[in-house]
């Protein structure tokens, strides 16, 4: 009961949404530096060869990408729980599916990067012998891949949970409708993404342009934050 007063106030529903929207907006550089920047040092298209040494070059650079990859999903609980917290008074069905969509793909996010420490056991063994240079190669662009296979089916799960999340914004009345329509339009890309480069791989990404639906919902929530005598209204009725 304490707890539901202090969400209640004007203080606590504003902390909430604060906090949603700073929380959002850490894991964007953390998902840029994982996903964009390590990749595009590291890896060379085609040459398995370079992209070995140069992820042994640059050891530290790997793992970074690795740890930045899992802290930003354990962001990613907390960010969830604290929209649950807003968004509930708005259809509480429609928040708890939005949990369950988005924390299914946590686990699926952490056993993927076993495909990179794989990868780390194999360039670490290189002296062994076990394999010529060919096959470790080989081996480690094949990890590699299904490491890209891995997130292409973890990004299902990141496009559904935007798509509970976006009705909830649109119906709420105390956030912007259009908010809610460009991480419905969101959420639907990444899915559309998934489905298109399993049956046509290197088709273009979509999602690369809707992303900007996500990076306002969060400014928005951080800066402006939520109209509190339309939440307090939402949460009485």
């Amino acid at each position: 009961m304490a707890q539901a007063a202090e969400l209640g106030s004007q203080t606590g529903v504003r902390r909430t949404a604060r906090l949603a929207g700073g929380l959002y907006l850490a894991l964007m550089p953390l998902a840029v530096f994982s996903f964009f920047y390590v990749p595009s040092v590291l890896f060379v298209p085609g040459d398995a060869a370079t992209t070995s040494r140069n992820i042994m070059a640059s050891d530290l650079l790997f793992r970074s990408a690795i740890a930045s990859h899992l802290i930003t999903q354990i962001i990613f609980v907390f960010l969830v729980l604290m929209l649950y917290r807003l968004l509930k008074p708005v259809n509480k069905d429609s928040a708890a599916l939005m949990v369950v969509l988005a924390l299914i793909g946590i686990p699926m996010a952490f056993l993927n990067e076993v495909n990179h420490l794989a990868v780390l056991r194999l360039l670490g063994s290189a002296d062994d012998g076990a394999f010529t240079p060919t096959q470790l190669h080989a081996q480690v662009m094949l990890f590699l891949g299904m490491y890209q296979s891995g997130i292409l089916v973890t990004q299902v799960f990141w496009g559904l949970w935007l798509l509970p999340l976006g009705f909830l914004v649109f119906k709420s009345g105390f956030l912007p409708k259009l908010l809610g329509i460009l991480l419905i339009v969101a959420g639907a890309a990444y899915v559309f993404d998934s489905g298109t480069q399993l049956l046509f791989p290197g088709f273009v990404e979509i999602s690369r342009f809707t992303f900007v639906g996500e990076l306002l919902f969060a400014l928005w929530l951080l800066i402006k934050g939520v109209n509190v005598e339309r939440w307090q209204q939402v949460a009485a009725a």
